[in-house]
């Protein structure tokens, strides 16, 4: 089969289109014919140099890997332990996330079937493959966390802010891929929503029911927004503490990346700042897929490239300002 490896870690430019063997699953997995991967920061992550995951034990990666967690695919042959599946099922997943072995980017993957779902009948593959990563992001951070693994990050368990008619969501990213999620799950809640992104996604986050955006180019979100219930950062980084000043005390701030917080002010102004780390889920996925098929929740696609053309794939991811997902189209 053909497939997209890593020799060495780098660039974009290290990304070679080889041939390999077809993997052969292990018990409680299936084989998957895959039809579309979804790119992720972690593949750029791995590509860069990255091997271990936080909090997970030391990694087993060795060169060369095939990079990749998200997949969507039709099963090609099942474990003999593994009920559930059968050969010809149409399967999306997060493959065996926290970690870097998810072996997408390639015709064929061996996939835990805990890690997989079966794909909404009402979306293709290109949609369902940019789902599974940021969907269950979004999900593990705003609806359910799903499992008893101790965070990485935090010694607390994360506990999702309840949402519903009355409560407030700033979504800071809301554009991009775990961003459009969030917007449209917390609505599904019935939340209202405040979209922060830049001014070219104002009509694409009101489509998918934004109560009011916010131009982070032109505006300063905290001196425009109080008194919110939560707020979702995807960004991070050393500017998040500025939305502490958009909360209500006792809100939340979810940080997706990590941010920079003074502890002091935080606990003065009675804010919960937690984080979480998404862990791959088929259960959740299903439910997931229920409201993909519905049409409550949809996929942006913001690029698709071929499998060789991965290169120029993680290239688009670099240049920034995406909306919703990048995918890898696999003939």
């Amino acid at each position: 089969m053909r497939a997209i490896r890593l020799h060495e870690h780098g660039g974009p430019e290290v990304l070679r289109h080889d041939e390999v063997p077809v993997p052969v699953p292990g018990p409680g997995e299936v084989l998957v014919r895959v039809h579309a991967v979804g790119v992720n920061p972690p593949d750029r992550y791995l590509r860069g140099g990255l091997t271990s995951v936080p909090g997970e034990p030391d990694s087993t990666i060795s060169l060369p890997v095939i990079p990749g967690t998200d997949v969507s695919g039709v099963v090609e042959a099942v474990a003999a332990d593994v009920d559930g599946f059968a050969v010809g099922d149409e399967v999306f997943g997060l493959l065996r996330f926290p970690g870097f072995d998810g072996r997408a980017y390639a015709e064929y993957v061996a996939a835990r079937a805990s890690d997989l779902a079966r794909k909404p009948a009402g979306i293709d593959h290109v949609h369902a493959a940019g789902a599974p990563m940021a969907g269950l992001t979004a999900w593990q951070f705003l609806i359910e966390v799903g499992h008893d693994h101790p965070s990485p990050f935090q010694e607390a368990r994360h506990r999702p802010t309840a949402l519903g008619p009355g409560t407030t969501v700033v979504v800071n990213g809301a554009a991009g891929g775990v961003g459009h999620f969030a917007v449209q799950l917390a609505k599904w809640k019935g939340a209202r929503v405040v979209a922060v992104a830049s001014g070219a996604h104002a009509s694409f986050l009101s489509e998918l029911g934004a109560d009011r955006f916010i131009d982070y180019t032109t505006s300063r979100p905290e001196e425009l927004v109080h008194d919110a219930d939560l707020v979702l950062d995807t960004v991070g980084g050393p500017h998040s503490s500025r939305f502490l000043r958009t909360l209500k005390r006792g809100g939340a701030l979810f940080p997706v990346f990590l941010g920079e917080f003074d502890d002091e002010e935080v606990a003065k102004l009675g804010i919960t700042v937690s984080t979480a780390q998404v862990r791959s889920d088929g259960t959740q996925l299903a439910e997931l897929g229920r409201l993909l098929d519905a049409g409550t929740v949809r996929v942006e696609i913001d690029s698709t490239f071929a499998l060789a053309e991965a290169r120029a794939a993680h290239e688009r991811a670099a240049r920034g300002h995406v909306r919703g997902k990048i995918v890898l189209t696999v003939a």
